[in-house]
């Protein structure tokens, strides 16, 4: 029996293991291309790793691309409306967990309601409403559209639910403002929430390509998705500059990932448990 338990594992470990290495492969492959000098990539034989390192690709990146200008627009506006969103989603949050208002019933549901149409039929009416605020071309065209997120509201919502109202009560005998519980009391107890939607939110902004490239219309003011794609039309022969281009891409969120994963992890389970 213990034989038995112990092949089940080892067969279960090798077949983990070569899932791993097959998904995993293609990203060690990005990264070992934008390591190599220019054409070496398409040389033949194939060749998996670089003959001799070299940072050519990334000089030639932030050096003559202005890559960094790209790369510091992106983490501007995803911190922006990373914060942003989780203010005003948790604030909405709390409201209706907490309080008893006429209609809030209905609200709700009518905001539950509108999670069911696409992003997409709503970027037409928010870009005219936007060039009509003058704010087309402007971070704040990107940051106020990312602020106000219906799945994280009702997120907040589930997990503030579980916080017990005696907690509030008792602090308002105490004298606390409404915002004073919210700031002190309800935001601690809501760290795990508060880390699983800020690390989706950031991910989501990190990576979003279409209304960036909407919205911008000056190179300067480009994020990376949308610099990674100009980059991919006017290099389109340059493999090893668009995987440097990838890999800077890539690597960042991936690290804040991996440092969050855990809370992101525990929060995710704990949100999904609330009544």
């Amino acid at each position: 029996m213990l034989r038995r338990k112990v092949i089940r594992s080892v067969i279960l470990t090798l077949v983990l293991g070569i899932v791993v290495l097959v998904v995993s492969a293609p990203f060690f492959w990005m990264v070992a291309i934008s390591f190599m000098k220019t054409g070496e990539s398409s040389a033949v034989p194939l060749r998996f790793l670089p003959e001799q390192m070299t940072l050519e690709q990334y000089e030639t990146l932030f050096q003559r691309l202005n890559f960094m200008r790209n790369f510091l627009n992106s983490l501007l506006v995803s911190i922006f409306i990373t914060v942003a969103s989780l203010f005003v989603n948790s604030l909405a949050g709390f409201a209706f967990a907490k309080y008893r208002f006429k209609g809030r019933g209905a609200l709700f549901t009518a905001l539950l309601a509108t999670m069911v149409i696409p992003g997409q039929v709503t970027m037409l009416p928010v870009f005219l409403l936007l060039r009509e605020l003058g704010m087309l071309n402007s971070y704040w065209g990107l940051v106020i559209p990312g602020t106000a997120s219906v799945f994280s509201i009702f997120f907040f919502r589930q997990y503030m639910k579980s916080i017990p109202d005696d907690l509030i009560d008792s602090a308002r005998i105490d004298g606390c403002s409404d915002f004073r519980i919210y700031w002190q009391i309800i935001l601690p107890l809501a760290r795990p929430a508060l880390v699983t939607l800020g690390l989706f939110t950031f991910l989501g902004s990190w990576n979003d390509f279409l209304w960036p490239l909407i919205v911008m219309n000056k190179s300067s003011m480009y994020t990376l998705p949308v610099a990674l794609s100009n980059l991919m039309g006017e290099h389109a022969q340059d493999t090893e500059l668009m995987m440097a281009g990838s890999v800077v891409t890539t690597v960042p969120v991936m690290i804040v990932f991996l440092a969050l994963q855990k809370s992101y992890v525990s929060g995710l389970f704990a949100g999904s448990l609330r009544e």
